[in-house]
């Protein structure tokens, strides 16, 4: 499976803490986050987690991009819900939203996602891409 982690500013270390709690499960899988969020959880978890671009936009277009090419599975992003862009939609959650692909935004439905791909429930993914 192909996974998003991504976490608004004030999230990251709830994200990190996610990461280190479900190291077993996230390393059997590619995971690929912005630059410093990557390399955040890659020191912190001791996962391998590929960055791309720095920037958050340019960013969660790269990963909207792939979404919409089915090169993505499924994305955990935490989301600040005090930041005053919290109610702006972006492309990465539009391009989830028309994709029929699963994305978490708090840590309760995070954890949900992580343990069913550990089920096998998105096993069905494979057949897409």
């Amino acid at each position: 499976m192909n996974i998003v982690l991504l976490a608004d500013n004030r999230k990251n270390e709830l994200l990190v803490n996610f990461c280190i709690a479900y190291s077993q499960i996230l390393s059997r899988h590619n995971l690929f986050s912005l630059f410093n969020t990557a390399r955040l959880i890659n020191d912190s978890a001791k996962i391998n987690v590929d960055g791309l671009a720095a920037d958050l936009v340019s960013g969660l277009d790269q990963l909207a991009s792939r979404v919409h090419y089915n090169e993505i599975d499924a994305v955990i992003y935490l989301r600040d819900p005090l930041l005053e862009a919290y109610d702006l939609p972006n492309s990465l959650m539009k391009a989830c939203d028309t994709n029929s692909i699963p994305i978490a935004t708090n840590i309760a439905t995070s954890e949900l996602l992580v343990l069913a791909i550990d089920r096998g429930d998105l096993d069905w993914r494979e057949l897409v891409r």
